[in-house]
């Protein structure tokens, strides 16, 4: 392919081609050919021109292929309008030569419509540059079209269309000639040719005058006409004509009509809508015919014109466009309804007409008011609708008042107002619907008045219209949850008071029965005691049924209706109920055979219609229950359940003698209880119905075959018995359009109504299939068939095989025995329903019986393979395959291939060849490549041939189709047939005929599934791979250039997967360009894809994708893209304007996605971009109100300079980007604000510090940072907050919460000690106050007390004053909640409350926590960060905010407490069930217990942490009396405590009520951490284990812990259990604190216990004392019973995992490992420190001999842990696990344990062995080199100074400590050797001299030679100086410990040191820093050594004359000087006082 890539084409390469190959190597060089064209110079393009225009005028006699000749055509007018034009007068001659030639024959034809295309495509490019030969080329055309067949018309018409385009006003003269010719082709019997006639009239239309005024009429008849006997995409085109041609001829003014010849008519829209309606009412036929139909009485208006001109109402109306349509609002509305008013009997003349003409004009509605009318604009149209049923009720009443009966019921009003009511009633409901809580003003507006009009409908006559009514109700409640209470009230209020008018019991009941169905929409619920009310006024209902004959029917419907519907709220309210619903159900059927018997003889007509109806009501209201209640079908239910059934079935069996008995007025009620039971029983498993399963077979059998069904209605049984990949092949219609809501009915075919609500009153509680539409069930003759079916395939699977056998023969039968019409329709039902019984037994994994089973079943599905109906042979196909399945045996599935491919063969008609293509490809889908790959060779071969039988389009469909299953099933057995498969793909889209578009459709199949089986592979760089790459994409090309959209889709998804599995081989910008151009298609399937491709290119590539987008939407001359505006707003904003107009749910998601993954990768780099679209869309629509009074209060800030954070709305002249976006994709928008906000968190610091941000701002201005955006944040987010809308002030509080948590801690840097957010908070206060306002819904009031208690907690605000406002809010909820669950609203469920109370509470709990926690830092002198000027300011002290809670301290405890008994009783697994109160807890009643558990879950631990504060703050010392017991509504006052005996309950002491507080909280939190649910959260966990320190904190509650050591143990394990599950470093530290504070509890009462009894048995004799304390006298501890075993466990647990190498099994050694130390990191070394801490603490829990069973693992612990992470750090400081470790050593060699009697001489032993293994680290083969020898030193010198010396003072250890200070001493580090000194010090210091004297003996001697070598060198730098200092430091302690005799020497030693660094005066002046301190330390030295030793001193001084002079000169240069130095000296000094402290504090 490679050789087609030039300017020319390659001739010689081309001709050594096959001929399949040249078509392609032709396409894909006219593809290449048109880029490089556009790429070319000038120059370069004319040199070649004339080759190049030979070349291609020769290809032109090639006969090309659709495809070819159309980029022949594109390439031929790009060359002419780059290069010379001259030529092209040639060129136009020789097409229209071609075209004019004499040849008709097939051949020759595709030259003849090339040349066509040739021309349409230079007339549209070089337009009036070819003057005036237009007028010859397009008689030309015209007169060829007369001969033409249907491609050369279809052809013709596009081309017409192009030249029109092309030449504009300048073609005027041939306007009328091509008008004419369109007309004729408008009506063509090709529907291709129909659109293209459309399409080329559209285009004359913009020029044509004469279309829109004197012609209109003529046009608007001919748009009717066309749409007769249309299919779907002729109606999408013609309507499109129509639309635009009449509103044209509204809009247009005629520029110069009064002056020019013609005056041109204006017409009024009155005329335009009475033109439209007459399409409507009397279809295409003229008025003179009508009148005659009408006189006849015969209908005349086909579906499809009706649906046509639907569609064109539609398109008219979205031209003229949304502002116009809200100015004449009123006047369409009338009109519309006005098509279904009795006026115009055509339309609603039978049942089935009115229907569906309402269906039509409720499409009308929806389209125009839903689709193109802002919200503002819909609640005025909603207006409209109100006042137009207020009208027509008046009317209504008007003939209702009259008195005379007869009159009454007759009259011609009801009947007239009842279609037009029902239209209004639902376009209400749905507008109500789309505006959700925004329609909140339009139902408070009295004068609209909504709410009385529709319930006053509720009592209309006609049952359609109380239906419309209830459903109109229905929607209100989902949309505004708040109105569903006093709605429900009011219709029940009603229903009771007008018990005794027929149509108030149907009205109100179905309201009462919608509004139940509205329930499950609405989260927050009804109360709960409303389910009690209905269940009674039902009881009610049903039992007066009997009294009134009039009423009995209405009362039984309506009594069963409503528990109907009261079992769609689950199990929680049914419960409660269900016994009295067993019973009348059981009362509702007679109890044995006999009775039924005597009943039948017994009755009349009527009574059995009431029965019939009532009995049908009880199923439907157990099929109900089943269906909602699961949770309460136990053994027991079932078992109430069943005893109606057998009646229920006999009772069907008497059925059809009873109907001959009383004959039609049964008709229907026989039928619809039918459809009831079957629904149940399918319901019901086949195990409850055993006995009776063949006696209702046989009534199945009957009912599919009986005699008296007329109707075929394929389309309703078949498609759910078809795969859905198969119904692609049948008709367009059963796709997803955006007319599906009309299309439908064009499916039904003329004679069947479509569904609606009227044909089943119980659907209207049902939740419908498609979303918020009405439901609409199908009428009860077809709905029991679809049941039948259904339940036939269950039933006859579990039936003996005999009686399986029998039916199926018996069904055999009955198709044959019929005949004609009649005979289809039975083979209808019965393929459906043994369809049904193969896909049942498949899905279940039966088996289908004994093999005289297959025949029958053969038969019946071999004969549907073979019926005209193609729906049939679908599903045929479908059976074919699951038969093979069921049967699972190889011969049997070959035997059946073996059938197709015989038929295949021999057949020569369409029908046998479709059925038997797809039943190949079936057998393959379910059984994969039917297990041998021969006769996969076989399929292929047939359905290639089928493939290419150009006769028969459908053939070629259906092969095709079956040819793209199989290579899906085969997958890689596919391989070998990749090639040939993808060349007869390629051939035959580069020829079948556009016109076949369907054949297109299963060709981009082929391809996908060739794509997807080779996957990957589709990457390799084999020539054989780029071959089949190269084919592929130019598959794609080829159909992405197809006129059809379906075609186009599947263009789109074959791109999509080579993107997935070779993205470098697709052009991403071709790509991005194709979708960004089909964004808007009218067709839903091609937006779908689009979609679809996009969400997966933007997970890879946003930005590239994104780029193109914008690159592609500048250089587009033309507008491609009419209604994204992507130049604007970029792709991101097209998408926003999508999913603003999309309703396709599946679409909405895929934009949502899309979208998503765009941000997730570009708004950080974009940050502004996006930032600016999400406040496009919040403010588009937010109230100027309500953002200026946000102004107001931002007005201090305008003159801070930095405009970004003014808020201000410039009203700046273009219009806005997004106009209106509905409340969802505002709350779309308010989300991305929160994604935005978490990205920037993951990004550069900056977005988060506004000083750095500003900076680097500076540095490069494109640098954008989040924090800069913070104004316009708080503004959004306000926005969102104070909306109309319920949802978007969730998001928007959600949006605030975000941006407080974010951005509460950054600094300002303009005012110290401020924050940034400090200039935001009358925004905040002014966000949150509506939420607390009394009508909020508690969800938001729930979400806004999380806002508060984050934005107190945050500390933004520092003044009390300002924190009050927002406090207050809390204040007052604290009030409003403190009535308790009784007084709460009403309006929603009683779990609603619930949520609100412990929002409130959990939001005053975490304002404790913080306030606590505040005041603990502030007590710490340390922590202290208030800078002076903050303080002086008045801002909180440390107590403020704890103060602003104490007032209500003492309520909230209570509470918190209540709330808590609350959680743990609903935690209680549910075995304990009994045991719980009946009435419910505090705030939860008994009935909505489960649906509290989530909102206790949420907020229960932070109210555990805030109790357990509380209770520790008050320290359990004084129980107040208010709060004595913890049983709420009793509180114990002292009255009652004196009266304990008589009140019953005896009075708990504080002591009790302590300790049931807390066991509840240690209960609850145990509970919780030791089985940690999957979803629990950080903060709950963290919360939790806070509230167990803070309990642990105070002492009474660690002598309770301390003296209970089960429950020690257990809290440790489910430490250990956190620990392990959960790897938060947070989490683990808590933890560890929590198991410290367990220990110190056990050491208190251990401690307790050994104080108490030496107290008690202060005289007797020590020995006898017990021993206290774990391991008793035995020294043992048993694992599971031991605290200490059990905290040993979690200590390992922890530390192994943070050095692994300190386990011996891992290192494999328990000795001494050379491995090199590790840092940890910091989470790391906290842990560890944590571990060692308490491990240190262990042997004080232990007897002694507990302490030495414990004590090797904890030396061996930590003397690890100090081996491991002993690394040389810089300056000789200790990483802080090492310092940990020594602090461990040192805590547990000072043991006392050590000491005690028992345990002393084990304990020494093992010590000295711990030394032994310290001094090992030094490993003498200097492995170890990286230790820290200071670390090791330190280990060895606590050893020395902390243990007794028996430990240490053994020779042999004695001598390696020494050798190792030597050895350390003459390291040159100068640091280590001040450690060293340091450390000598303290162990010479030792009082003990057996310890310290051999030290001293061995080392001093050389620390004098080390200070001499000092001094001959003179100290150069500080750290010499220092380890200077530190030696004499040495010497002096050395001189203050000598006995006498060897002072002298010591001191003679000394002076002589110290003298030589004095300097005189003069030296003084001009010594370094050094010397000079040196001196000053020297001198000091001698000052006190002098006094203290006088003897010696004196002595030394005489002896030498010169150290003597040099002292006094020293001296007295120091006098001098001392006035200046005094400062100095003193600093110095300090500062080595407190480097050598510093060591000291820590371990020694």
């Amino acid at each position: 392919m490679e050789l087609a890539h030039s300017l020319l084409l390659n001739e010689e390469a081309y001709n050594q081609l096959g001929e399949v190959q040249k078509a392609e190597f032709i396409f894909d060089w006219l593809r290449y050919l048109e880029k490089l064209l556009l790429a070319t110079s000038r120059s370069d393009v004319r040199e070649k021109q004339k080759t190049l225009v030979e070349q291609l005028l020769s290809l032109l006699n090639s006969s090309p292929g659709p495809p070819t000749r159309k980029l022949l055509a594109k390439n031929l007018a790009i060359l002419y309008s780059i290069g010379d034009t001259f030529s092209v007068y040639e060129t136009i001659d020789k097409c229209n030569d071609l075209i004019r030639s004499k040849d008709d024959s097939p051949s020759y034809l595709p030259t003849k419509l090339a040349a066509v295309v040739c021309l349409g495509s230079l007339y549209k490019k070089l337009g009036r540059i070819l003057g005036n030969t237009f007028t010859d080329t397009v008689g030309n055309i015209l007169k060829a079209m007369k001969s033409a067949e249907s491609q050369g018309r279809y052809e013709i018409m596009l081309s017409l269309q192009n030249i029109l385009s092309g030449l504009g006003a300048a073609a005027t003269p041939c306007h009328r000639d091509v008008y004419k010719a369109a007309r004729s082709c408008l009506t063509d019997r090709s529907m291709a040719v129909r659109c293209a006639a459309a399409k080329c009239l559209l285009e004359l239309q913009n020029e044509a005058i004469f279309m829109w005024s004197t012609d209109l009429d003529s046009v608007a008849t001919l748009c009717f006409k066309s749409f007769e006997g249309s299919n779907y995409d002729v109606r999408i085109s013609v309507s499109k004509l129509l639309g635009t041609v009449l509103a044209k001829a509204i809009i247009f003014k005629h520029p110069g009509a009064a002056a020019s010849r013609q005056s041109v008519r204006r017409v009024s829209l009155e005329e335009v809508l009475e033109l439209l309606g007459t399409g409507f009412l009397r279809g295409s036929s003229g008025f003179l015919r009508a009148s005659g139909d009408m006189l006849k009485g015969t209908s005349s208006v086909s579906r499809d014109v009706r649906v046509g001109v639907t569609q064109a109402y539609v398109v008219f109306v979205s031209t003229l466009g949304g502002a116009w349509l809200e100015k004449n609002f009123a006047a369409f509305l009338s009109h519309t309804l006005s098509l279904v008013s009795q006026s115009h009997p055509k339309a609603t003349q039978t049942q089935i007409d009115s229907v569906c003409s309402r269906r039509c004009v409720s499409f009308i509605l929806r389209a125009t008011v839903g689709g193109l009318l802002g919200e503002k604009a819909q609640i005025a149209a909603a207006k409209d609708i109100c006042q137009a049923i207020c009208k027509l009720k008046k009317v209504m009443d008007a003939v209702m008042s009259d008195g005379n009966l007869e009159t009454r019921l007759g009259s011609a009003d009801v009947a007239a107002s009842q279609h037009m009511l029902v239209c209004a009633l639902q376009e209400l409901g749905n507008l109500i619907h789309s505006l959700g809580t925004t329609a909140a003003p339009l139902l408070q507006d009295s004068s609209a008045g909504v709410l009385d009009n529709v319930i006053s409908v509720t009592l209309h006559p006609s049952i359609s219209v109380r239906l419309a009514a209830a459903w109109c109700l229905h929607c209100i409640a989902v949309a505004l949850p708040s109105y569903l209470t006093p709605l429900l009230d009011r219709c029940l209020e009603r229903l009771t008071v007008l018990k005794s008018s027929p149509e108030a019991v149907t009205g109100f009941s179905s309201a009462v029965a919608a509004l139940l169905g509205a329930v499950k929409h609405c989260p927050l619920g009804i109360p709960h005691g409303k389910g009690k009310i209905i269940m009674t006024l039902a009881e009610d209902l049903l039992c007066s049924a009997a009294q009134n004959s009039r009423l009995s029917a209405q009362r039984t419907q309506a009594g069963w209706l409503l528990i109907a519907a009261l079992m769609t709220l689950g199990p929680a309210f049914v419960n409660h109920h269900l016994a009295r619903v067993l019973l009348l159900w059981k009362c509702v059927f007679p109890v044995s055979p006999k009775d039924l018997e005597t009943e039948k003889s017994r009755g009349d007509s009527f009574t059995w219609q009431v029965t019939l109806e009532g009995r049908a009501g009880a199923l439907c209201a157990v099929k109900s229950f089943v269906s909602h209640c699961g949770d309460l079908l136990t053994e027991e239910v079932i078992q109430h359940l069943l005893p109606p059934l057998p009646c229920a079935v006999d009772l069907l069996t008497l059925l059809s003698s009873i109907l001959k008995t009383y004959g039609s007025p049964l008709k229907t009620p026989s039928v619809v209880y039918r459809q009831r039971l079957y629904e149940l029983l399918i319901l019901l498993p086949p195990e409850t119905y055993e006995g009776y399963l063949c006696a209702v077979l046989r009534e199945l059998a009957a009912d599919l075959t009986a005699p008296d069904i007329q109707v075929a209605a394929s389309t309703f049984l078949l498609p759910r018995l078809c795969h859905q990949d198969d119904l692609l092949i049948l008709s367009p219609l059963l796709q997803d359009t955006d007319h599906r809501f009309i299309e439908e009915q064009l499916l039904l075919g003329n004679g069947i109504a479509c569904g609606s609500l009227e044909y089943d009153p119980y659907s209207i509680y049902e939740k419908d299939v498609e979303g918020d539409s009405v439901p609409k069930p199908l009428p009860p003759t077809l709905s029991v068939i679809s049941s039948a079916v259904k339940l036939f395939g269950v039933v006859c699977a579990h039936v003996g095989e005999a009686q399986r056998l029998l039916i199926l023969e018996q069904l055999l039968d009955s198709i044959k025995h019929t005949k004609g019409a009649r005979q289809q329709v039975v083979q209808l039902h019965v393929v459906s329903s043994v369809s049904s019984f193969l896909k049942y037994v498949a899905g279940s994994k039966g088996h289908l019986g004994p093999e005289e089973m297959r025949r029958p079943v053969l038969a019946l599905v071999m004969g549907a393979l073979e019926s005209p109906s193609p729906l049939l042979r679908c599903a045929a196909a479908e059976a074919w395959a699951r038969l093979a399945q069921v049967v699972d045996d190889g011969a049997f599935t070959a035997a059946l291939a073996q059938v197709s491919f015989d038929k295949l063969k021999s057949a020569r008609d369409a029908v046998t060849r479709t059925g038997h293509s797809l039943a190949l490809g079936s057998l393959h889908r379910y059984l994969g490549g039917i297990s041998s790959s021969q006769h996969l060779n076989s399929c292929v071969g047939i359905l290639y041939t089928l493939s290419q039988d150009s006769t028969s389009p459908d053939v070629q469909t259906w092969a095709l189709h079956s040819l793209s299953l199989i290579i899906d099933s085969a997958g890689p057995l596919y391989y070998t047939h990749a090639e040939p498969t993808l060349s007869l793909i390629i051939m035959l889209l580069l020829n079948v005929p556009p016109t076949h578009a369907e054949v297109h459709q299963s060709l981009g199949r082929c391809l996908n599934a060739l794509i997807t089986t080779l996957g990957p592979e589709l990457q390799g760089n084999s020539t054989s791979v780029s071959t089949l790459r190269t084919s592929c994409l130019l598959g794609c090309a080829v159909m992405q250039d197809n006129p059809d959209c379906l075609v186009q889709a599947q263009a789109i998804s074959c791109l999509q997967q080579l993107h997935m599995f070779a993205p470098r081989h697709v052009n991403l910008s071709s790509l991005v360009s194709c979708l960004c151009v089909n964004l808007c298609s009218p067709y839903l399937l091609l937006r779908r894809a689009v979609l679809a491709c996009l969400r997966q290119l933007v997970q890879r590539e946003a930005a590239e994708v994104s780029e193109h987008a914008v690159m592609l939407a500048k250089d587009s001359r033309e507008e491609l893209i009419p209604d994204a505006n992507i130049r604007e707003v970029g792709l991101e904003g097209a998408l926003l304007t999508l999913l603003d107009k999309e309703t396709d749910g599946r679409l909405c998601h895929d934009i949502k996605e899309t979208l998503n993954h765009m941000l997730t990768s570009m708004a950080v780099d974009k940050l502004s971009f996006w930032l600016k679209l999400c406040k496009d869309v919040l403010a588009a629509s937010a109230d100027f109100t309500t953002v200026t009074c946000v102004d107001t209060m931002q007005e201090e800030e305008g003159d801070k300079g930095d405009d970004a954070s003014v808020l201000t709305i410039k009203s700046d002249g273009r219009p806005h980007p997004f106009t209106n976006p509905r409340w969802a994709t505002r709350v779309f928008a308010a989300e991305c604000v929160c994604r935005i906000i978490n990205q920037c968190e993951n990004a550069h610091s900056a977005h988060f510090d506004i000083a750095l941000a500003q900076e680097m701002k500076k540095r490069d201005s494109r640098n954008d940072f989040l924090v800069l955006h913070l104004a316009d944040l708080i503004r959004m987010a306000f926005m969102a907050a104070t909306d109309h809308s319920d949802q978007l002030r969730l998001s928007g509080l959600e949006t605030l919460l975000v941006v407080i948590r974010r951005f509460a801690t950054i600094p300002e840097p303009e005012f110290p000690g401020h924050v940034i957010l400090e200039q935001y908070q009358a925004n905040v206060g002014a966000a949150l106050r509506p939420a607390f306002t009394s009508e909020t819904p508690p969800d938001v009031t729930a979400k806004a007390c999380q806002v508060c208690s984050a934005w107190i907690a945050s500390g933004v605000v520092s003044d009390l004053n300002d924190l009050r406002r927002v406090h207050q809010l809390l204040v007052a909820s604290l009030t409003k909640i403190q009535v308790g669950k009784e007084a709460l609203s009403h309006l929603y469920n009683e779990s609603a409350s619930t949520m609100e109370i412990l929002a409130v509470l959990k939001a005053w709990a975490e304002v404790y926590i913080i306030a606590v926690e505040r005041h603990k830092n502030h007590k710490q002198p340390l922590k202290t960060t208030c800078s002076e000027e903050s303080v002086g300011n008045g801002s909180i002290s440390s107590d403020g905010l704890l103060d602003l809670v104490h007032a209500d301290l003492g309520t909230l405890s209570r509470l918190w407490l209540a709330a808590l008994q609350d959680f743990a009783l609903l935690t209680l697994p549910s075995e304990f069930a009994s045991q719980l109160p009946a009435e419910g807890g505090a705030f939860y009643t008994a009935e909505t217990s489960e649906n509290t558990k989530s909102h206790y879950y949420n907020s229960w631990a932070f109210i555990l942490h805030a109790t357990a504060l509380w209770l520790t703050s008050t320290g359990f010392v004084v129980a107040d009396p208010d709060e004595g017991a913890p049983n709420l509504s009793r509180p114990v006052t002292p009255t009652s405590m004196c009266q304990g005996s008589s009140s019953g309950a005896p009075v708990k002491s504080p002591e009790d009520v302590y300790t049931e507080r807390i066991h509840l909280i240690l209960g609850i939190s145990v509970e919780f951490l030791c089985s940690l649910r999957s979803d629990a959260t950080m903060e709950s966990i963290t919360a939790c284990l806070h509230a167990l320190q803070a309990l642990l904190d105070v002492p009474w509650p660690r002598s309770k812990i301390g003296s209970d050591q089960d429950l020690g143990i257990e809290l440790l394990n489910v430490l250990h259990r956190v620990i392990l599950t959960r790897e938060s470093p947070s989490i683990q530290l808590a933890s560890l604190e929590v198991v410290r504070q367990i220990i110190c509890a056990a050491q208190e009462h251990v401690k307790e216990k050994r104080r108490s009894a030496e107290v008690d048995d202060g005289a007797a004799e020590k020995e006898t004392l017990p021993e206290f304390g774990e391991g008793k006298d035995t020294g043992g501890l048993v694992p599971g019973k031991s605290l200490v075993f059990a905290t040993l466990e979690l200590c390992v647990c922890i530390l192994v995992r943070q050095l692994p190498e300190l386990n011996p099994k891992l290192t494999g050694s328990p000795g001494v490992k050379a491995t090199k130390p590790q840092m940890l990191s910091e989470d790391g070394s906290r842990l560890v420190s944590a571990a060692l801490v308490i491990l240190s603490e262990l042997p004080a829990v232990c007897s002694p001999e507990g302490s030495i069973s414990i004590l090797p693992t904890i030396l061996y612990l930590t003397i690890g842990v100090l081996r491991e992470t002993a690394v040389k750090l810089p300056g000789g400081q200790l990483s802080s696990t090492v310092a940990a470790s020594l602090q461990a050593l040192k805590g547990i060699l000072s043991s006392p344990m050590a000491r005690a009697e028992k345990s002393h001489t084990a304990w020494t032993d093992l010590l000295r062995s711990a030394l032994t293994t310290v001094l090992d680290c030094w490993d003498p083969a200097g492995t170890h080199q990286e230790l820290d020898e200071v670390s090791l030193l330190t280990a060895i010198t606590i050893f020395t100074l902390s243990t007794s010396p028996e430990v240490t003072t053994i020779p042999c250890l004695q001598k390696r400590c020494i050798e190792k200070f030597k050895a350390t001493l003459e390291i040159k580090d100068p640091m280590v050797q001040i450690k060293t000194y340091q450390l000598l010090l303290s162990i010479f210091q030792y009082p003990n001299p057996a310890v310290s004297y051999p030290y001293i003996y061995s080392l001093v001697s050389s620390i004098v030679e080390k200070l001499q070598e000092i001094d001959k060198r003179k100290p150069e730098d500080t750290t010499e100086l220092q380890i200077f200092q530190e030696g004499i430091k040495v010497l002096e302690a050395l001189v203050a410990i000598a006995e006498e005799q060897h002072r002298s020497q010591l001191v003679a030693c000394l002076l002589p040191i110290l003298i030589s660094f004095l300097l005189d005066e003069n030296a003084l002046g001009s010594a370094t820093s050094i010397m000079r301190n040196l001196h000053d330390f020297a001198l000091q030295n001698l000052m006190q050594i002098g006094p203290q030793y006088s003897s010696v001193f004196k002595s030394v001084m005489a002896s030498s004359p010169a150290l003597k002079a040099r002292l006094e000169a020293a001296i007295k240069g120091n006098q001098e000087s001392v006035k200046l130095k005094i400062p100095t000296s003193k600093h110095t000094k300090n500062s080595g006082k407190n480097s050598s402290i510093q060591l000291k504090t820590n371990f020694l």
